[in-house]
């Protein structure tokens, strides 16, 4: 009987070897597309369909490319009844998004913007916003997201620096705008009758065509919050595809069909990744127009709501309603509360797990880095505080002055690198990238486990004394005692020591805390330069449309005439 050749068997071996080399090779370049595909399977997002329905999905993919109406065009294909926005008016369709913001888009296209000109909307938490924004992705024209807490002034520069030619404004803010003379309006949201025109007046007198693939690809701008200079006006990309989405829901558990209360700002950064998140997963965006904490809770269990997109001053907000207005409110269908915008102290992030259960994520990222870091509930049980850790397929670096990287525990400059990093500002101004990497102008540092701190911004780190003093550790300090609701520490001039803390404080009334007893509880804690100087108890913190802190707006913490109560 014939057998094979020991040379023959030696080929075949290496040929197998070969063929499992290049299966090897291939599952290892295709690892992170397959891990996006498991997550967005196990999350809901893709899953079998109707061959003729995945046929209009690439239709429409095919004209919108990954921009918002692709979202609503497929959610209109994918299930049409479903609600995509309720608000205090109603409740509106996939369906009936799709069909709206075309005649929206028909609308605003008849009446402007033309040429580069770009729309500006000025509106709170409503189905208009939402609809504008995917109206203006229909025609390519960029939509510029303007802060509500901005003054008259500031919005009215920010019309001229952004070219806006068509401005899209809640009834409430026509005030603000009276010098926009030049400028065509538009109202979204309004009350009882009015001379201008409206959305609703361009939905119902505009026609319903199907319209074409845009000229050109539109972008959203949002403005920096302007809480250390004037706001900036930031391109913020569409996502390259789906992997964004994943990356996110790799960390965060957010499903199909979510009940997403978003309760940050729609023209803050924050407000946006909820709406694009709740794009991909084809949610049911919650929205209210104004934050009121009592008002959340309720949407919270009439609406069944499984996720919540908040700024940390809101969580705070709904932990110092009594406990008789908090408790009996139903809020076990929440399963993620995703929570950014600003640091999220030890304390409040203990707190609030005690209270809603371990469902509480802190998203750390900026305006032009979008995301850096999260942490889920298990890192803010183990490590109150924490920013998390980067994701998949996020660069996370801290570097030194000389862009070295820095040890395990030691203080340095935060730099990332991930797929949505912004386009630049509209001015032409850009971040200086250290390879591939941008600075989010924070310091911070890493665990042994990996976890993020940060310690503050860059610019906020004060020498006194000759020793480098980050005041969010003097925050943290503070933030502990229980009779404080609110603090901020920043540095200011010392003629000794070259520079100070001076901590601004809010307490409840009546809670007889002193400048004296504050120092003298926070002294363990702290090193001797990182001892608050200064202390000023104020009745609030002076804080922009997204809950951060306006430091310019603080009041002089060595002035005996200051309106404040005042302890040194």
């Amino acid at each position: 009987m014939a057998t094979d050749s020991p040379k023959r068997a030696s080929c075949g071996t290496r040929a197998s070897t070969r063929a499992a080399d290049r299966i090897a090779s291939w599952c290892l370049r295709r690892a992170p597309e397959l891990l996006n595909v498991g997550t967005l399977a196990r999350q809901g997002v893709l899953r079998p369909m109707r061959p003729d329905k995945l046929i209009r999905i690439l239709l429409a993919w095919r004209r919108w490319g990954i921009t918002p109406p692709m979202g609503y065009a497929v959610g209109a294909i994918r299930h049409p009844d479903r609600p995509a926005i309720i608000d205090e008016r109603g409740a509106l369709s996939f369906a009936e998004v799709e069909q709206r913001t075309t005649r929206l888009a028909h609308g605003l296209r008849e009446r402007g913007p033309s040429g580069d000109t770009r729309v500006g909307i000025l509106c709170r938490n409503h189905h208009g916003m939402v609809e504008t924004v995917i109206a203006c992705s229909k025609i390519g024209t960029d939509a510029v997201l303007i802060n509500t807490g901005l003054s008259a002034q500031q919005i009215s520069d920010v019309v001229t620096e952004q070219n806006i030619g068509l401005l899209v404004v809640d009834n409430e803010f026509l005030e603000h705008v009276t010098a926009l003379t030049d400028t065509q309006m538009v109202l979204a949201w309004t009350e009882g009758t009015t001379r201008h025109a409206t959305l609703e007046h361009l939905i119902g007198n505009s026609s319903a065509r199907p319209l074409p693939r845009p000229s050109r690809h539109s972008r959203m701008i949002v403005l920096t919050s302007g809480t250390t200079g004037p706001p900036k006006g930031a391109r913020r990309p569409d996502p390259p595809g789906l992997a964004p989405a994943a990356t996110v829901l790799s960390r965060m558990p957010l499903r199909s069909g979510e009940r997403m209360l978003i309760c940050a700002p729609l023209f803050h950064t924050w407000g946006i990744a909820g709406f694009q998140l709740g794009i991909v997963l084809g949610a049911t965006l919650v929205l209210r127009r104004k934050f009121e904490p009592q008002q959340a809770l309720a949407a919270i269990q009439r609406h069944r709501c499984t996720s919540v997109f908040a700024v940390p001053v809101m969580l705070q907000r709904i932990l110092e309603l009594p406990a008789d207005v908090r408790t009996p409110y139903d809020h076990r269908s929440l399963r993620v509360v995703a929570c950014s915008g600003s640091a999220l102290s030890a304390d409040l992030a203990k707190n609030f797990q005690r209270e809603f259960g371990r469902v509480l994520y802190n998203f750390y990222g900026s305006t032009e880095a979008s995301w850096v870091s999260i942490a889920t509930p298990h890192d803010l049980w183990q490590a109150p505080g924490t920013a998390g850790t980067a994701p998949r397929g996020t660069k996370l670096r801290l570097l030194d002055s000389d862009n070295e990287p820095v040890p395990t525990g030691g203080t340095g400059r935060i730099f990332v690198g991930n797929d949505m990093l912004f386009e630049g500002y509209t001015n032409g101004y850009d971040k200086e990238l250290h390879d591939g990497l941008m600075p989010t102008g924070d310091l911070g540092r890493l665990d042994s486990a990996g976890r993020l701190f940060v310690a503050g911004r860059a610019d906020d780190m004060i020498v006194s004394g000759g020793e480098n003093v980050y005041p969010q550790e003097t925050e943290d300090a503070i933030a502990s005692l229980p009779e404080v609701t609110e603090v901020a520490v920043t540095g200011v001039a010392d003629a000794e020591y070259g520079q100070r803390l001076a901590a601004f404080v809010v307490t409840p009334e009546g809670s007889g805390l002193d400048a004296e007893t504050l120092r003298a509880r926070v002294r363990p804690k702290l090193s001797q330069f990182a001892r608050p100087r200064d202390v000023v108890f104020l009745d609030r913190l002076p804080r922009n449309a997204t809950g951060k802190v306006v430091p310019r707006e603080l009041p002089d913490s060595t002035g005996s005439d200051s309106p404040v109560r005042h302890g040194r």
